[in-house]
């Protein structure tokens, strides 16, 4: 009992008391969470979906194959893609959305580490909301903090992979032999922007994979501190 009661009056800064005794008073006999502990459970829960989902998107066809995150053309090029078609280009096309998904594959494999660093710096003073959140609030919350710095970060590698994996050359050919079909609205879009975007969004989209299922399959929590900071949730 005093151990519970324990457990509560360290984590009065993240809940309310009555929500806080409602969740201790359900825990089995064990030691007490400190702040510090609770901050790095969920460290640990963002860095196993950078370790086990993020980097999946680093190998070949990782965003391609991937219905989750597979990078398809933005809305202006749809007509591109259907342009191509019609005269016996499908190859082609599909040789232009799979550069932009090689790119993104490539840039991800480049920044992993930014993504990485960005979790260890960050302090969890909203834990409240974090742990006791929905399935994606650490992942949310992460994004929120991260995405814009990450962004100018993330880039410029995704202009760099253009040219490593051949985007580059693919959609200059692809929109040359596009806006040389009569009376077509030429287009001459630049992918970097839309790329980094998606790119992003496929990154956060599998952190949220790996935190849903530690959230709601115990078998995922892989270290003590996982299942015991967990447990808070669990039991709330």
């Amino acid at each position: 009992m005093i151990k519970r009661l324990l457990i509560v009056c360290i984590a009065l800064q993240f809940v309310g008391c009555d929500e806080l005794q409602k969740i201790a008073s359900q825990l089995p006999q064990g030691g007490a969470l400190t702040q510090a502990q609770i901050g790095e459970g969920l460290r640990q829960a963002l860095d196993n979906g950078i370790q086990h989902q993020v980097t999946k998107l680093t190998a070949k066809d990782g965003f391609y194959r991937n219905e989750l995150v597979k990078i398809l053309l933005p809305k202006e090029l749809k007509s591109v893609d259907s342009g191509l078609r019609k005269i016996g280009l499908s190859k082609l096309a599909d040789e232009g959305i799979k550069a932009l998904n090689r790119a993104a594959e490539d840039a991800v494999k480049t920044s992993t580490p930014i993504f990485v660093n960005a979790v260890k710096g960050i302090t969890f003073n909203d834990a409240k909301n974090i742990l006791l959140g929905n399935d994606n609030a650490a992942t949310s919350y992460l994004e929120g903090r991260t995405k814009t710095a990450l962004y100018s970060k993330f880039n410029p590698v995704i202009k760099r992979s253009f040219g490593k994996v051949g985007a580059d050359k693919i959609w200059a050919n692809l929109i040359s032999k596009y806006n040389a079909i009569p009376f077509v609205n030429k287009v001459n879009p630049d992918l970097t922007d839309y790329v980094t975007t998606e790119a992003l969004q496929g990154v956060f989209t599998m952190i949220a994979v790996e935190e849903k299922g530690i959230r709601n399959k115990i078998g995922l929590r892989n270290t003590d501190l996982l299942r015991k900071v967990f447990a808070l949730q669990d039991n709330r």
